[in-house]
């Protein structure tokens, strides 16, 4: 691969722009925002989700500039938290998935070598995770474990 494609690859999509203060177009106050977030969460929705409908639905770009906070720090303090974090779930989520579908297409290497590449990816965050103490210490990952606690 040449040099000119190799510095294109990395470049996909926009840009998000810089704003260090809440934009003026934006109505709802600070305890307005924490409300709906804690409203679309009550819907089940991820925080990759209610990002977007906040910024499509509601013109509200960021919630940090709105209200001060992160997404995660208003599901903590609104009590909405989960047993595993979201990012580790998604990933057990896609894992068993992915081996759903290598049970009926036995011959798919393509996909065996990615759900391994997904597997090493979920042990790393696992490990992380219990350092930072969000997962008990005795935590383990397993496929078997991963499709009772994703369902």
């Amino acid at each position: 691969m040449s040099r000119m494609h190799k510095s294109r690859r990395g470049s996909s999509g926009s840009k998000r722009p810089l704003l260090e203060k809440n934009p003026d177009w934006v109505q709802q106050s600070p305890a307005e925002v924490m409300d709906l977030v804690a409203k679309l969460a009550g819907e089940d929705m991820s925080m990759a989700k209610i990002g977007l409908v906040l910024r499509d639905q509601y013109a509200i770009p960021d919630v940090r500039l709105a209200t001060g906070k992160s997404m995660k720090q208003i599901f903590a303090a609104k009590g909405l938290t989960t047993e595993l974090p979201e990012d580790l779930a998604s990933l057990m989520k896609k894992a068993v998935e992915l081996n759903n579908h290598l049970k009926n297409n036995r011959r798919d290497l393509h996909n065996r070598h990615g759900l391994q590449l997904m597997e090493s990816k979920i042990r790393r965050l696992v490990k992380y995770y219990k350092a930072e103490g969000l997962l008990p210490s005795n935590w383990k990952y397993s496929l078997a474990t991963a499709a009772l606690q994703v369902e």
